[in-house]
């Protein structure tokens, strides 16, 4: 029987002791019923024990005693002598956990809890170049693209090719058949999911990680296998040395990784480190998913040794995977994480084998991305060094004030001076930070625990804290934080 881990379980059950009517133990029935209904927790699914429970929800064990007992009662849930409590049928379709990355933005849909300190995201506000780039578009711009059926399931020629001029500027020679433009890189980790890897397929990836990208290779059924990031707080060493070691004992499908800008720790592979990935990646032949959505959002620093972002120069930056067999290698980007959310226009890197792969498994979701937002994309590229300039003075001086109010306000916290991206990856020493979210939850504060990055629910004692929208959240949220991460060390 399928078991759920106590930490996943929590960070499902978001919001569920401040939202909804009744005592604490009927609200959290009612919270894990609507996870069975929705199917979130598939049928058969076993619970964590009420201890293990009460412990990262932070409650005491009878208020999930009580709950575990009213769902009984309603059919929900059975007792298995020696295997705990099963959730019983609940329409699931299928076996995968989602975690709900997006949570957070229910508040805007008017389904959850006004007035949060949202420290759960990282994106970035847009930038001003977006509203002009669209607001310069013309008729002119559609130009032949009317007379055709406005579907380009690979993307619209131009931006094709710029995304290829774009790597070709990097020093890799790129073709635009080589291009598969995406509604944002998180569709690219998706497709490149669906495309190579089956169900029980071995995928090394960093941890911790993307948890977009855990999503989409758990959903797919792989079996995940971590290796350490290197130069990274809460890293083990070298990665590269470990998937070595991994591959004598059999041969992983793929193997994903940020060696530019880091999520979510903002690390950027140095010079010699990279060149260790290519070798034991060359001399393994393991086809390789190297994912640059954040790299863009270098700041610039430490990486006059070849640590690949763009330099003080404006250059864009530099695949890892530059050099290895096309064939046997994937470069995920973005202009959304740059640019704007909004901005839906991400892109894959590949052979032109691989990218008509994609695109085939493409073409079944949306047919084409919006040809709009393409032709804003293209001009935007032209924008490129400028947009990197802005957001790097901003970025920087917005985490140079985030690391002083916690230095001055959490000098116990610890943290690596990321060189890029929007969040401090904060370790809290003595706490596990899945139940300090849930305690903070509660208090008005939403944040994302170092749990949810990694493949094994690792990183227990982390948080990510983005200071992307500037540091006034994270200066009125600190107290809160403090507070509950003293209640979370002490149990």
């Amino acid at each position: 029987m399928a078991r759920i881990a106590s930490t996943r379980l929590s960070r499902l059950l978001t919001g569920w002791s401040s939202e909804g009517a009744g005592p604490l133990p009927r609200r959290l029935a009612d919270a894990l019923r609507e996870l069975a209904e929705r199917g979130d927790v598939p049928a058969g699914t076993v619970l964590p024990s009420q201890r293990e429970l009460a412990l990262v929800l932070a409650v005491s064990r009878s208020t999930v005693t009580s709950a575990y007992g009213l769902l009984e009662a309603e059919g929900w849930l059975e007792s298995v002598r020696g295997s705990g409590s099963r959730l019983r049928a609940s329409g699931a379709l299928d076996r995968y956990v989602a975690e709900g990355r997006l949570v957070s933005f229910d508040a805007r849909t008017g389904t959850g809890t006004a007035g949060i300190a949202d420290l759960s995201s990282g994106a970035l506000p847009g930038l001003g170049a977006v509203g002009e780039a669209v607001g310069a578009l013309t008729s002119g711009d559609l130009g032949g693209l009317l007379v055709a059926d406005g579907y380009h399931p690979y993307g619209i020629p131009a931006l094709r090719e710029g995304i290829a001029a774009y790597y070709r500027a990097a020093g890799v020679p790129t073709e635009a058949g080589q291009i598969l433009v995406t509604a944002g890189s998180q569709q690219a980790v998706w497709l490149v999911a669906q495309a190579l890897v089956e169900p029980g397929d071995t995928v090394v990836v960093e941890d911790p990680t993307y948890r977009g990208a855990l999503e989409a290779l758990r959903a797919r059924g792989a079996r995940l296998v971590p290796v350490g990031t290197d130069g990274a707080d809460g890293g083990d060493g070298s990665g590269a040395a470990a998937v070595r070691r991994l591959s004598a004992h059999g041969r992983p499908r793929l193997v994903y990784l940020q060696p530019t800008v880091h999520n979510p720790t903002g690390r950027t592979l140095d010079g010699a480190a990279r060149r260790e990935w290519r070798r034991v990646l060359g001399d393994l032949e393991l086809f390789t998913v190297e994912d640059t959505a954040c790299a863009e959002l270098s700041l610039g620093e430490g990486e006059e040794d070849g640590g690949g972002g763009p330099g003080d120069d404006g250059g864009a930056p530099e695949p890892l995977v530059a050099g290895l067999p096309m064939a046997s290698t994937v470069t995920v980007g973005t202009l959304s994480k740059l640019f704007w959310g909004g901005l839906r226009v991400g892109w894959v890197r590949s052979s032109p084998q691989v990218v008509a792969r994609l695109a085939k498994i493409k073409t079944s979701v949306d047919l084409s991305c919006s040809v709009m937002d393409q032709l804003v994309a293209v001009r935007l590229l032209d924008r490129l060094p400028e947009a990197r300039a802005r957001r790097r003075a901003e970025l920087r001086a917005q985490r140079d004030t985030a690391e002083a109010l916690l230095r001055s306000a959490a000098p116990h916290w610890e943290w690596t001076r990321p060189a890029g991206g929007a969040a401090l990856w904060v370790r809290v020493p003595g706490a596990d930070t899945g139940t300090l979210a849930q305690l903070a939850r509660r208090r008005g504060v939403s944040v994302v625990p170092g749990s949810a990055f990694s493949p094994v629910d690792g990183f227990r004692d982390r948080l990510r804290l983005p200071y992307a929208h500037g540091t006034g959240a994270l200066e009125a949220a600190l107290p809160t934080l403090l507070e509950c991460a003293e209640r979370a060390a002490a149990g």
